[in-house]
């Protein structure tokens, strides 16, 4: 293994078992070196000065300092260091983590149930957090934090080289690591008079999506809200999947509706973007467009060959501007995306697509 390519772990909490556990999860893992272990925020500070790792495991709460402190600070030091954000599955430890993902931390790992006998909480919690940071860090591109090059963004295609499109009709979005950050940017930047309903399936627990849903709902002019299984997709509105299970459309006696459920062939996890994407090219097909945003993992990707298939549109975030360009990267690299582009150029994209000129707020 080149040097270049191991990944320096700092882990900063003020549990004493968790600081153990995440010794005994990450100790001998490929390419994972745990340089240190800090009991409180201050002393966590001064070791990401000394040791200059590239991810520090963030605890939430800590007395004297705790991490969304930490975090400014660190944010504030401009220390090129990524943060994974150790959370309870609370929902006061929810609303911070997501606090914490906007303001800069890439992703969030689940502190184990207490319940749990030791080995299981191991296995748990490795299975969890290693696949995360390798994601974050992928081998062969060293493990310092730098921007990524950017693939080219595509242009426009000029008149009578464009593939022929339907007037899109639904709008559905997927993502996972970096998601909420990505969202908090992209659902305000849509108007209050967006034609089309919009769809997002985000990598998540329940309680994770309901903060999410109510914290993209204060920020942004349509309504956004949790689905409710029965409705018809409302224009004006962005509706976004539980946590706990599939969202998917149906059509019947020519009425498209939302359904909720819990199991699908073949899925990848819960909720899956593939179910939600794949269920629109059924029900709508060339009227979907389709938004694969920053996330981890190839789920997205069979839902996008089928979007392809019936006549979708599909755009996708650039490698630079995404926590892990692995949901968005591997649709690219199958020559599925009809543009590559900077999170912040996708609102004004679809809405050049949808035939919507983007309007500033004041307008």
């Amino acid at each position: 293994m080149k040097p270049a390519d191991t990944i320096r772990v700092l882990a900063i909490d003020d549990s004493s078992t968790m600081r153990s556990l995440l010794r005994m999860v990450l100790t001998g893992c490929p390419r994972i070196d745990l340089v240190g272990l800090a009991a409180d925020g201050h002393t966590g500070l001064a070791a990401i000065e000394a040791l200059k790792p590239n991810l520090v495991l963030l605890d939430i709460e800590m007395p004297g300092m705790d991490g969304l402190e930490v975090l400014e600070e660190i944010r504030s030091r401009s220390l090129p260091v990524r943060v994974i954000m150790c959370s309870t599955l609370t929902r006061r430890g929810a609303g911070i983590t997501l606090e914490a993902l906007a303001r800069g931390a890439v992703d969030y790992v689940a502190k184990p149930a207490s319940q749990q006998g030791l080995r299981e909480t191991i296995e748990t919690l490795r299975s969890e957090l290693v696949p995360k940071i390798h994601a974050l860090f992928p081998a062969g591109q060293g493990a310092e934090l730098a921007p990524a090059p950017a693939p080219p963004v595509r242009a426009a295609p000029q008149h009578g080289q464009e593939r022929e499109h339907a007037s899109a009709e639904i709008l559905v979005i997927g993502v996972s690591t970096g998601g909420p950050a990505a969202l908090e940017r992209f659902v305000p930047a849509l108007p209050a008079d967006f034609p089309i309903p919009v769809l997002i399936v985000q990598h998540m627990p329940a309680m994770f999506t309901t903060l999410l849903a109510e914290r993209l709902n204060s920020i942004s002019r349509l309504t956004v809200r949790e689905a409710v299984a029965g409705e018809a997709p409302p224009t004006g509105t962005v509706l976004l999947s539980r946590g706990d299970r599939h969202l998917r459309l149906a059509c019947a006696a020519g009425r498209c509706s939302v359904q909720l459920t819990l199991a699908e062939a073949d899925e990848i996890c819960r909720p899956s973007v593939d179910v939600l994407f794949r269920s629109a090219a059924a029900t709508y097909g060339a009227g979907v467009l389709a938004l694969v945003l920053t996330g981890m993992g190839a789920d997205g990707l069979a839902g996008c060959h089928a979007i392809h298939a019936t006549g979708g549109r599909i755009l996708v975030q650039d490698r630079a501007t995404s926590a892990v360009w692995g949901m968005p990267g591997v649709v690219a690299a199958a020559g599925l995306a009809e543009r590559i582009l900077p999170l912040d150029a996708l609102a004004p994209e679809v809405l050049r697509s949808i035939g919507r000129p983007l309007r500033t707020r004041s307008a």
